[in-house]
């Protein structure tokens, strides 16, 4: 096994890893509390609620991921589809 003369890259490292969540989390909490100093104009009603924005958005991701997977999974084809 051949010995690294380089250290790892930043990005690589637990406690990187480990400050890159811890800021990303902030910042995600500092956005949903500024939804408090904003004055909303809801067209439907639902989208004037607090933090709207935030779970709209994380339901979309569930249900964009979900449907990928249920996709994947009717359209696949067997390992040996390209066999003779």
């Amino acid at each position: 096994m051949a010995r690294k003369s380089k250290k790892d890259h930043w990005l690589v490292r637990p406690e990187s890893i480990r400050l890159i969540w811890i800021i990303s989390l902030a910042v995600l909490a500092l956005t949903v509390l500024a939804d408090l100093f904003i004055e909303h104009h809801p067209h439907f009603g639902i989208d004037g609620t607090f933090g709207f924005a935030a779970w709209f958005g994380f339901v979309a991701c569930v249900v964009l991921i979900a449907a990928a997977k249920l996709m994947g999974a009717l359209l696949k084809r067997s390992d040996t589809y390209y066999d003779s």
